[in-house]
């Protein structure tokens, strides 16, 4: 399956590399790729969690068999990503940005909810989870069927005016962009194709310096993913609502994260400091590997099929 690009619209405009304090690079992940765990550390994990209150923290690896790339695995593609304070105050950026929202945003739409996002929902309904909180910003785990589920970086789905704080709907943007931009509305199946396989900044749809974005039809403000950036914090509100969903549970099980970035990573150490258990279940080594009760390698997909198994046995 071909990957949708949405790590591409938030590439950086700026030539070179940007410096980004306490984050490490997106790229390609190292260490314990292609290890599997044996099955009696899947049956361990299901005896910790079976039966007990569990809050669920994902991350990009649950949406690889979607089609949507990860960006710490061992196939991730090199990435410099955009700021929250270079799309506020770049016209260029965010010209850049929404130019290549409008090309992807049909494949990236059209997204569905893979066998790790329907295993998920049926564990959920085999055992206690709390909620799942994910990083990513798909929506896949409540088309699936999960709930509740907080979007602790925000939904693409959603478009926020920085002014007036009145939210979009990102589909019913895209016919707006379309008629601002007839050259890309007459264009897109060919620019969607140069920007999949063009080299990061050489897409045709980098070099755009005319394309045009709408501002807010109720304020005239400026339009912005409802999605966290780097340099921006997670909604104060979804934060406190994740805790509580940790607050009340004895067990917390990661998927498909390697923890790289502090906003999941608080919640795995919090947890370990608290005495809860931890159950990490991710290929590749994650930065919270060392606060775990138990670390469970390999593939999703395999993993929450054993542990269904298991609870239905």
């Amino acid at each position: 399956m071909t990957p949708r690009d949405v790590g591409g619209w938030f590439r950086t405009a700026v030539d070179g590399p940007v410096v980004l304090p306490n984050t490490a690079a997106w790229g390609p992940g190292t260490g314990d790729f292609g290890r599997v765990s044996h099955d009696d550390d899947l049956l361990a994990a299901a005896d910790i969690f079976r039966g007990r209150p569990t809050m669920v923290l994902t991350g990009a690896g649950m949406s690889t068999g979607s089609g949507l790339p990860d960006y710490r695995g061992r196939d991730a593609v090199p990435r410099s990503p955009m700021m929250f304070q270079e799309f506020v105050g770049s016209d260029l950026s965010r010209r850049r940005y929404w130019a290549r929202s409008t090309v992807g945003w049909r494949s990236f739409s059209s997204a569905e909810p893979n066998e790790a996002h329907r295993l998920l929902a049926e564990l959920g309904r085999l055992t206690p989870l709390t909620g799942v909180v994910t990083q990513n910003v798909d929506g896949l785990h409540q088309k699936a069927g999960s709930h509740p589920v907080l979007d602790l970086h925000g939904n693409l789905a959603q478009v926020l005016c920085l002014e007036c704080g009145h939210l979009f709907d990102r589909h019913a943007l895209q016919q707006r962009f379309l008629e601002l931009n007839p050259r890309f509305a007459a264009q897109l199946d060919q620019l969607a194709a140069d920007a999949m396989t063009a080299p990061d900044g050489d897409a045709e749809v980098d070099r755009t310096q005319d394309f045009t974005c709408p501002d807010c039809a109720i304020c005239g403000g400026m339009l912005k993913p409802d999605v966290v950036f780097f340099g921006e914090n997670a909604h104060r509100d979804t934060v406190t609502a994740a805790n509580a969903l940790l607050d009340a549970s004895d067990v917390l099980l990661v998927l498909g994260s390697s923890l790289t970035v502090m906003s999941g990573l608080r919640f795995a150490r919090r947890a370990a400091r608290e005495g809860k258990e931890v159950i990490i279940a991710n290929d590749g080594s994650t930065r919270g590997d060392d606060v775990a009760t138990l670390r469970i390698h390999g593939r999703l997909e395999p993993t929450l099929r054993r542990w269904i198994s298991l609870l239905t046995g």
